[in-house]
C-alpha cells in the first residue's frame, strides 16, 4: 500500500519518450510471462507454459521491441499474449494445433535428461548413444570456416551439449550455406536452437535404424525406473477421484508399462509405504502454511445426506470435506469424514470441535469461526456460545438456493404451475395416439425427441416446468392434430387440458416461474464460483430482492407475499457479522461529499447497526468494549484516507469472463493491519472479520471412489488419497490463479500502467 501511494504522489522531473516508456512496457511484460513460465516448467503452474513461450516482437524501424506475443513451441503459431490460458483452450485443447497429442516421432526417454537438456551425438561415431558431450563454454560462438575444414566426422571427440532455452525475439531466418555433413557446434541451424531438439529425434531415428534390436529405454536404469514410478504414483495420488483406482490394474496398461521398460504395478503398489510417505509430506505442507497463519476458519461441507429415509445401505453415502480458510486467502484441505445416512447435531459439533483441537491445540483461538453447509445444526450456534469469539455461518449458496424451495411451497403461483404441468404431462405420456402425435412433431420441431420428464413424489417439478416451456410449439401442434381431437371428443381431461393450454394465462404463468427459478439458479452459482466474504451477504442479498422485485413488477406478482417468503428465508440465514464486516471492511466505503471515506452505516437498518455494537463488544474483553465502541465512532466519523480507499477499491478486469474484479482482494485486510494503526482494538476484530467466507462449496468428488470402502485400513488409505488430492488440486488452482493474475497485469487494456504499479506493489506487501 505504502509503494502504491509512493508511485502516486512522485512528480517524474524528466519524462521519457514514448518509445522509450513502451520499450520499458513491453519488456516489463516479457520478464513477468517469462517468470511464469519458468516456474509452470519446474512443476508449480499451469500445463500449457510448457507449449507457449513468450517472444518480443521488433520494430521494423527501429528494431527495438514493440510487443509480447506467445508463440506455440509444437507449430511456430503466434497469438497475442494478453490472455495464455485461452490462447490454450482455444489452439491446444481444441485441435487448432495439428501436433499437438500427436504421437509421431516420440522422443525415447533416455534421450532426455534430468535436467532438460537435449544430448547430441554424432551417427558416425563408434563411442556409446548415450554418452553425454561436454560444454566447452563456446556455446553460441560460430567457428570460422577453417575449424569447420578440419572437423573429423570418424572421430570419437565428444561434441557439445546443448541446452535449449526459449526464443526471446522473433528475427528472419539468417542466411548461410549448408555443409553437407552432420551440424555441429560450429554451424547455426536453418530453425534456429529449436532445431536441436528435432536434429535429437533425427539422430535417434537412425540409431533405431542401425541397430533396431537394441531399444534404448528396454534398459533403464534402477534410479530411472524408482524414478518414473515415483512419478506415476503423484500422478495418481494428485488426481484421485477423477480417475477409478482399478484402472491401474488393467493388463493393457501393465503392457504399456513392461514396453517403455517399467515393471507391472497394481492398485496395492499405490498403497502401504509410498502412500504413507507422500501423505506425510503433502500434511507436513500444509501444517506449515496453516502455522505460518494468524488464526483461521473452518469451512465443512457435504453434510447433507443423499440417501432418503427409507435406504438402509451400509456403504458410505457422504464424504464430508472440512478445509481450512487462511487470511491470505488460500485454502488447505484438512480431512474427509465419510458418513452415513442423516447426520445428528452433536456428531457434527464433535468432529467440527476435533478437527479445531487437532489444528490448534490448546490455542482455540486461532480458529476464528466456522462455515457449513447445513445451516439447521444446532451444532455453530453451540460452538458459538462456548467460544465467544468465533463467528459460525451458514453457507450462502445454499441459502439463496433454498429460496426456490420457498417459494414452491408458499406462492399460489408455484402450486398452480405445477398442478397444471403435471396434468399436462401425465396425458401426453400415457395416451398413446397423443404421444405418438408429440414425438413426432418434437423431431419435426427440434429434431429430437423426449417425454416429458414427471417428478416422483416430493421432488421438484422444474425440469418439467422447463420441458414444457421448451416443447411449447410442438404442444400446439398436437392441439392441431386430428389424432388429439378424436381423443379429445371422447375424454374430458383432453379438453380441459386443450382449453388450458390454449388460454395465455396457463404460459405466461409457465413463464414466470421457469424465470424466478432461473434467476435465483444463476445467482446461486455465481455464489458458488466466487465465493464470496461474509462482508458481501447483506449487498448480495440486497441485489437478489431487487431482481425479484423486478420479477414480481414484470409478471404481475402479489409483491407482498414475496417479500414475506424472502424476509423469512433471509433471516434465517442472517447473522450480526455481515453488518459489522460491511461496516469494517474497507472496500465498501462511500465517498461524501466532503470527499471523505465513511462507512456505509446509512445502508443497516437501526437493528443491524446495533448488532454491529454488540458484535465487537462480544470479540473484545469486558475492560476494553467501550475502548473499542469509541474507535468505532471515529471510524464512522473519519474514515480511511482517499488514497488508501481508492487503493482497495481499485479494479481490473477478469481476462476470462470480462467482468471487473477488484484488483487485490487482500487490501482490505492489510490497510487494517499496516496502516490504520491507531484503532488499537477495532482493527484486531477487523482482520478477524474481514477474510471470513460466506461459503463452504469447493470439492466435488466422483462418488464411485467410495464404492466398496468397508475395512478400517481402505477407510483410512482412501483419506490419505483424498487428502493429497484436494492439496493438490488447490495448489494448481492457486497456481493458475496467479497466472491469471499477472498475466491480467501484463494485458493490453489501456489502463496497464496504473495496474502494472499497483498490482505489482500490492503482491509485494
Amino acid at each position: 500500500m505504502m509503494a502504491a501511494e509512493t508511485s502516486t504522489s512522485t512528480v517524474q522531473l524528466q519524462p521519457e519518450s514514448t518509445e522509450e516508456t513502451t520499450v520499458k512496457k513491453v519488456h516489463k511484460r516479457y520478464e513477468g510471462l517469462m517468470m511464469i513460465r519458468t516456474k509452470a516448467i519446474k512443476g508449480k503452474g499451469a500445463w500449457y507454459w510448457s507449449h507457449l513461450e513468450p517472444v518480443l516482437v521488433p520494430n521494423p524501424d527501429s528494431g527495438q521491441p514493440k510487443a509480447v506475443k506467445l508463440r506455440c513451441s509444437l507449430c511456430d503459431a503466434v497469438f497475442s499474449a494478453s490472455n495464455p490460458s485461452r490462447t490454450a483452450s482455444e489452439h491446444l485443447k481444441k485441435g487448432t494445433c495439428r501436433n499437438f497429442n500427436s504421437d509421431s516421432s516420440p522422443r525415447p526417454i533416455t534421450s532426455i535428461s534430468p535436467t532438460g537438456i537435449v544430448t547430441l551425438s554424432s551417427p558416425t561415431s563408434s563411442s556409446s548413444p548415450h554418452r553425454k558431450r561436454s560444454d566447452s563454454g563456446k556455446r553460441g560462438r560460430r567457428n570460422d570456416a577453417g575449424d569447420g575444414a578440419n572437423t573429423n566426422a570418424n572421430s570419437a571427440t565428444p561434441s557439445p551439449t546443448y541446452s535449449v532455452p526459449p526464443v526471446a525475439m522473433i528475427e528472419p531466418p539468417a542466411r548461410f550455406p549448408v555443409d553437407s555433413a552432420l551440424p555441429t557446434a560450429s554451424i547455426m541451424l536453418s530453425g534456429g536452437k529449436e532445431d536441436l531438439g528435432a536434429l535429437a529425434m533425427f539422430e535417434d531415428s537412425v540409431k533405431r535404424l542401425k541397430s533396431p534390436k537394441s531399444l534404448p529405454y528396454q534398459n533403464l536404469t534402477k534410479s530411472q525406473i524408482d524414478s518414473s514410478l515415483e512419478l506415476l504414483s503423484d500422478w495418481v495420488y494428485e488426481n484421485c477421484g477423477s480417475i477409478p483406482i482399478s484402472s491401474l490394474d488393467h493388463p493393457k496398461f501393465n503392457t504399456f508399462l513392461n514396453q517403455i521398460g517399467l515393471p507391472s504395478v497394481g492398485r496395492r503398489d499405490f498403497a502401504g509405504e509410498r502412500l504413507n510417505l507422500r501423505y506425510k509430506g503433502a500434511k507436513l505442507e500444509s501444517e506449515a502454511r496453516i502455522r505460518d497463519a494468524m488464526f483461521f476458519q473452518i469451512a465443512s461441507d457435504g453434510w447433507k445426506s443423499n440417501s432418503n429415509s427409507n435406504n438402509h445401505t451400509t456403504e458410505f453415502e457422504n464424504l464430508v470435506n472440512l478445509s481450512v480458510n487462511l487470511p491470505n486467502g488460500g485454502r488447505v484441505f484438512r480431512r474427509a469424514v465419510f458418513t452415513s445416512g442423516y447426520v445428528f447435531s452433536k456428531n457434527a459439533e464433535d468432529v467440527l470441535l476435533e478437527t479445531i483441537r487437532e489444528i490448534c491445540g490448546n490455542n482455540l483461538q486461532q480458529c476464528v469461526g466456522i462455515v457449513s453447509d447445513r445451516f439447521k445444526f444446532s451444532a455453530l450456534k453451540n460452538l458459538e456460545n462456548q467460544y465467544c469469539w468465533m463467528i459460525n455461518l451458514a453457507c450462502q449458496f445454499q441459502g439463496v438456493y433454498g429460496l426456490i424451495k420457498d417459494f414452491s411451497k408458499e406462492l399460489p403461483l408455484f402450486n398452480n404451475v405445477s398442478d397444471n404441468c403435471v396434468k399436462v404431462a401425465n396425458f401426453i405420456n400415457k395416451k398413446s395416439h397423443v404421444k405418438k402425435s408429440f414425438l413426432k412433431y418434437q423431431l419435426q420441431e427440434y429434431g429430437r425427441v423426449g417425454l416429458l420428464r414427471v417428478p416422483v413424489w416430493c421432488e421438484p417439478v422444474f425440469d418439467l416446468v422447463e420441458d414444457v416451456l421448451t416443447s411449447a410449439r410442438a404442444l400446439q401442434l398436437v392441439l392441431v392434430d386430428e389424432g388429439y381431437k378424436l381423443v379429445s371428443m371422447e375424454d374430458h381431461v383432453g379438453r380441459e387440458i386443450e382449453e388450458m393450454m390454449r388460454n395465455p394465462r396457463f404460459w405466461k404463468e409457465l413463464e414466470a416461474v421457469h424465470s424466478l427459478v432461473k434467476l435465483i439458479k444463476s445467482m446461486a452459482d455465481e455464489i458458488e464460483k466466487e465465493r464470496p466474504r461474509i462482508g458481501q451477504c447483506l449487498p448480495l442479498w440486497e441485489e437478489l430482492r431487487l431482481k425479484i422485485k423486478n420479477w414480481c413488477v414484470e409478471f404481475q406478482v402479489d409483491g407482498d407475499l414475496v417479500d414475506k417468503v424472502f424476509d423469512k428465508r433471509f433471516k434465517r440465514n442472517y447473522h450480526p457479522a455481515w453488518a459489522a464486516a460491511f461496516i469494517l471492511d474497507p472496500l465498501y466505503l462511500i465517498r461524501e461529499t466532503s470527499g471523505k471515506y465513511l462507512p456505509p452505516f446509512r445502508y443497516l437498518t437501526s437493528e443491524q447497526e446495533k448488532d454491529v455494537d454488540k458484535l465487537i463488544t462480544r470479540l473484545v474483553s469486558r475492560e476494553e468494549a467501550h475502548i473499542a465502541l469509541m474507535e468505532l465512532m471515529k471510524w464512522r466519523t473519519e474514515g480511511l484516507d482517499p488514497v488508501y480507499a481508492q487503493a482497495v477499491q481499485l479494479k481490473q478486469r477478469d481476462p476470462v469472463t470480462g467482468k471487473m474484479r477488484i484488483a487485490n482482494p487482500q487490501s482490505s485486510r492489510l490497510v487494517w493491519e499496516t496502516y490504520l494503526t491507531e484503532f488499537k482494538l477495532l482493527r484486531k476484530v477487523a482482520v478477524r472479520l474481514i477474510f471470513l467466507h460466506a461459503t463452504s462449496c469447493g470439492f466435488k468428488w466422483n462418488w464411485s471412489f467410495s464404492k466398496g470402502i468397508r475395512s478400517r485400513d481402505a477407510i483410512e488409505n482412501a483419506q490419505k488419497m483424498i487428502f493429497i488430492a484436494a492439496n493438490s488440486k488447490l495448489v494448481r488452482r492457486r497456481d493458475e490463479d496467479k497466472d491469471s493474475f499477472f498475466a491480467a497485469a501484463n494485458g493490453d487494456d489501456d489502463d496497464d500502467d496504473v495496474l502494472d504499479d499497483v498490482l505489482f506493489d500490492a503482491s509485494s506487501l
